[in-house]
């Protein structure tokens, strides 16, 4: 059965792996000789053992890699592909602290930001919590959060605030941490 990044329909839950922006920063720090004060590292790692565990849970409709363009480029594909909205709470999203201040520094937006060893999982409601229990038996997984679902409601994504508002993520235009591949 092949999982594709199309496949999401109305109420399908989004597990994100783990914190996000770690690689980006990572090696945005080393090619400038930044120090924030702590060091980030990259999260490259091997997904496939991870992969498989879930697989064998069973209920995942969808899963990307939020490589280019982050976590923001990976949602808005899957939204446009799969022709539904998606609605992801701000609250839920992991990003460690050091990568989102160095983030708010330098002005980049962390859902923007390339990861290397984290996967964006869309389940079924149904299994979402198994799914999500799996991950974070593992070393990869510890972080994980459900960040959101699919939704008929509208055609985009659009963020839940911290505060209670709503915000269209839009996808990114370029890269906002210059390519070492």
């Amino acid at each position: 059965r092949w999982i594709l990044d199309s496949n999401l329909r109305k109420g399908d839950k989004i597990i994100v792996s783990g914190t996000i922006g770690d690689h980006g920063l990572a090696v945005l720090s080393a090619q400038e000789g930044y120090n924030f004060g702590s060091q980030i590292m990259s999260d490259v790692t091997p997904l496939n053992k991870l992969v498989m565990k879930l697989l064998n849970v069973g209920g995942i409709v969808a899963m990307k890699d939020p490589t280019r363009g982050g976590l923001s480029n990976s949602l808005n594909e899957w939204s446009e592909k799969s022709k539904v909205g998606l609605l992801i709470r701000e609250e839920k999203i992991p990003i460690r602290g050091d990568v989102k201040a160095a983030c708010e520094m330098l002005g980049i937006d962390p859902l923007e930001v390339g990861n290397e060893g984290k996967v964006v999982i869309g389940a079924v409601p149904q299994k979402a919590e198994e799914i999500l229990s799996a991950l974070k038996e593992t070393r990869e997984g510890k972080n994980a959060q459900i960040i959101g679902e699919a939704t008929e409601d509208f055609n985009e994504v659009v963020i839940e605030t911290l505060v209670g508002g709503k915000r269209i993520l839009a996808p990114p235009i370029g890269d906002p941490i210059p390519r070492i591949c």
